[in-house]
Formats: structure tokens, C-alpha cells, sequence
């Protein structure tokens, strides 16, 4: 299996619902520098808040794009 982790070279957003775990996680790094990570079901959902306003999603609209 493909190692899926978030990287400057690789930016994007991994979630995953703890089946295996136990806790659903989530970490992300963004074409900008920024980068964070989140266990537990709550801090997920605002990781992925944070993401989608400020980094990944966000910063193609600045540009424009999609």
C-alpha cells in the first residue's frame, strides 16, 4: 500500500475514520508551508474546516482556478 502522507512535495489533505486506530485522524500539508494534524472526531472536522478556508481549496480560488 502507497504511503499516503501529506508532504511539501505532495501537498493535500489525509483523513481517516480510525477503523483501525480506534481515533479518526487527519493531517494535512498545504503548498504554502502550512501543515497540522488532528486526532479525534471533533478536531477532525475542524482540521478539515481549516483546510478547506484557508489552504488547499482556498488557494485555488485565489488564483482563480478551480
Amino acid at each position: 500500500m502507497a504511503d499516503l502522507t501529506p508532504t511539501p512535495d505532495f501537498p493535500g489533505i489525509r483523513i481517516a475514520d480510525g477503523q483501525q486506530t480506534g481515533t479518526p485522524f487527519a493531517d494535512y500539508v498545504c503548498r504554502c508551508g502550512a501543515s497540522d494534524r488532528a486526532t479525534g472526531t471533533n478536531d477532525v472536522m475542524d482540521l478539515v474546516a481549516d483546510y478547506t478556508a484557508n489552504h488547499g481549496p482556498a488557494h485555488r480560488r485565489e488564483r482563480g482556478g478551480r
